[in-house]
């Protein structure tokens, strides 16, 4: 996209080639480019100009990012469901940690583990998309506070991008207050496009938000990702463990591994710093124990928690040092490190 640097003294000006006319993207990239010269010469006086790529242009870009049309096969196939290409993430030498994030049922905050989550482990350093698989209640773009939709590149989405995560969702096809009434052939699609025409550039983490249940969406994935990982979101109270529990049963059904358990709004604490369970206590880990895998945190029952998902400010960048950040962050890291796969894939390695 950069066509020319001229420096002339102190003054440089860059002309930077947008994929469309008014893309959505130009004050973001006039910041970037700024920013980048200035880490180079602090006190530049800075010009950035912009023209507009060619159709041309766009098709050589696409190209380069996801590959040549005429090829079907591997990651580096051309993009697109309709090209055949393959599912990147479920190849043998794909690096990217795929996370479901699954539930019984609706109401335990799910998405709210899965938004704060994905920011934790982007502090961590890492690069993390996110899937909003909850096709009928979609609800992660608002909750990461993703302010702008996807750019289209020749067909080719390139995902918004909020607190170092990327992000697709049915939400930015579908208005608000717009129901999405679609059976198992409809979502099976978009669940592949999302996965095959969104440039992803192999992030470390794909995380998922699933729906609750184990519908038609879950068992998709399943067979579309079958080296996931799945992690059970419950609240302590029993009645809302034993549902949580078909999920996790669910996974070994279809020969997904199940590698922890979450406990989401544990116990809220008051002003005078009593704790109350206001859900009872113990579901956690009992599913914990049921499922055979850890119990990795018990997130509070924090007002600020749901505040944030609600205008798009997670937690875990609003009250960093808070107690709600605190448990999020030592997720991230009980995922990242512990739980971090002991087996290596290495792509240069080819069996003849």
């Amino acid at each position: 996209m950069v066509r020319n640097v001229a420096i002339a003294d102190a003054d440089i000006r860059v002309l930077i080639a947008l994929t469309v006319p008014g893309c959505p993207l130009r004050a973001e990239i006039d910041t970037w480019v700024s920013q980048a010269i200035r880490g180079l010469a602090p006190s530049a006086a800075v010009a950035v100009d912009s023209t507009v790529m060619t159709e041309e242009e766009l098709r050589d870009l696409r190209q380069r990012l996801h590959g040549d049309p005429a090829s079907t096969a591997g990651t580096n196939a051309a993009h697109g469901h309709a090209e055949g290409r393959a599912i990147p993430f479920a190849q043998p030498d794909s690096r990217t940690r795929v996370l479901l994030i699954a539930s019984g049922k609706g109401g335990v905050g799910k998405s709210s583990v899965t938004t704060n989550l994905s920011v934790a482990l982007a502090q961590r350093g890492k690069s993390v998309a996110v899937i909003d698989a909850d096709v009928w209640g979609f609800s992660i773009p608002k909750m990461l506070g993703v302010d702008r939709a996807p750019v289209v590149l020749d067909e080719m989405l390139l995902p918004p991008e909020a607190h170092g995560v990327r992000c697709i969702s049915i939400g930015f096809f579908a208005d608000e207050d717009q129901p999405v009434i679609w059976r198992g052939p409809m979502l099976h699609k978009a669940l592949e496009q999302f996965l095959t025409d969104v440039f992803w550039d192999e992030p470390e983490y794909l995380i998922v938000d699933l729906p609750p249940g184990t519908g038609d969406v879950s068992i998709s994935l399943a067979g579309m990702l079958p080296q996931a990982e799945m992690y059970v979101v419950t609240t302590p109270q029993p009645a809302a463990q034993r549902v949580a529990q078909r999920a996790g049963f669910m996974a070994h059904k279809v020969n997904l591994q199940v590698r922890g358990v979450i406990e989401n709004m544990s116990w809220f604490t008051g002003d005078d710093g009593t704790r109350y369970e206001l859900f009872g206590q113990g579901g956690g880990a009992v599913l914990a124990e049921a499922l055979e895998v850890p119990l990795l945190g018990q997130v509070p029952l924090v007002p600020a928690l749901r505040a944030g998902g609600d205008v798009g400010d997670p937690i875990v960048v609003s009250e960093p040092d808070g107690e709600a950040a605190g448990v999020f962050a030592a997720i991230a890291e009980r995922v990242d490190v512990e739980l971090a796969p002991t087996r290596r894939r290495h792509r240069e390695l080819k069996l003849i």
